[in-house]
Order: structure tokens, then C-alpha cells, then sequence
């Protein structure tokens, strides 16, 4: 690989880093052709991005990146395959779920940029798999703010109409 060629991808690393604000840091080596098609398949349909890149160049793209990577530089060592989501929590529960299946110790987790936030090592998966997505916390809100308005409306009507029957009805509640 020429230096141009070089510089050509740590500048499309450096772009795919700052579109991406999930992105996962693993290790497949040691994975047979089978497991191998298995996961990338897998990555496909769980829309995560699955690329084998070469940990000089990401170190590279990380320095160039405006994200602040933290420790992330310091676990490219050894075999390294970047994991890009739209979800912070799919590449875990893909991992998670890729592992229990195959009943195997890989993909192993390096590290993880999740929303500005740093993970690093595999003891962080079961963490990552907790995260929930900005949809769910949106689903959990929007069930949390509903409660108390459905607990009115059903006090107003079981109380009869008359007002001292709502008011006792709210203050049992």
C-alpha cells in the first residue's frame, strides 16, 4: 500500500468516524470461514457495519477525528475489526447473541465509542448490551408521562362527575 493509498484511508476512516457516534472495536481473529460468513451475515442483517482494519491506520483516523477516542487508541493491538451502528446497543447484543449461539469466546469486545462516552474491554459487554436506544427512552417517557394523566381521567370518571366525588377520589389515589 503506496503512502497516497494510505492517506486515502485513514481520510475515509476519519469521515466514517465522525458520521458514526456507535462505534465498536473487536476482535474476530480465530474465527473459522463458516463463523466468519456467520457474523458478517448476521452484522448485514442487524444493519451494522463490519470491516477488518489495520490499527495503524484507525490510530491514524482517531488522532485526525474531532470525537475524543480516550483510551480507545490504546487496545488496537492485535487483530482489530470496527463495528459501526446506528444503535448503540446492536453490536452488543449481536456479540452477545453471535457467542451464545456458536457457544465461543470471539467476537471478542476491544472497546466501544458510544455517544461520547468510552468502554474499554470485553467485561464492558454486558453494559453495552443495557444501553438503551433513543427510542426506547423515548417509549419509557412518553409510558411515564401517560400514567399520571390516565389515573386523572380515570379518577374523574369512576368519581362519578360531582366534584367532592373527584376530589375524594384523588386524594385516595
Amino acid at each position: 500500500m503506496t503512502k497516497e493509498e494510505k492517506s486515502v484511508v485513514i481520510e475515509e476512516l476519519t469521515a466514517q468516524l465522525a458520521e458514526n457516534t456507535n462505534i465498536y472495536l473487536t476482535d474476530i481473529s480465530g474465527l473459522n470461514a463458516e463463523a466468519t460468513s456467520d457474523l458478517r451475515r448476521a452484522c448485514f442483517k442487524s444493519n451494522i457495519k463490519l470491516a477488518v482494519i489495520k490499527n495503524t491506520l484507525l490510530a491514524k483516523a482517531m488522532e485526525a477525528s474531532d470525537k475524543d477516542f480516550g483510551e480507545l487508541p490504546e487496545v488496537l493491538k492485535g487483530n482489530t475489526s470496527l463495528m459501526l451502528s446506528e444503535t448503540g446497543n446492536a453490536p452488543a447484543k449481536l456479540i452477545k447473541e453471535f457467542r451464545k449461539k456458536k457457544k465461543a469466546q470471539k467476537p471478542l469486545l476491544k472497546g466501544a465509542f458510544i455517544e461520547s462516552a468510552v468502554y474499554v474491554g470485553d467485561d464492558q459487554l454486558d453494559a453495552l448490551v443495557d444501553i438503551k436506544s433513543r427510542e426506547e427512552l423515548i417509549g419509557e417517557i412518553v409510558g411515564l408521562l401517560q400514567s399520571p394523566a390516565k389515573n386523572v381521567v380515570s379518577a374523574l370518571q369512576s368519581g362519578g362527575g360531582k366534584l367532592a366525588g373527584i376530589l375524594k377520589t384523588l386524594s385516595e389515589r
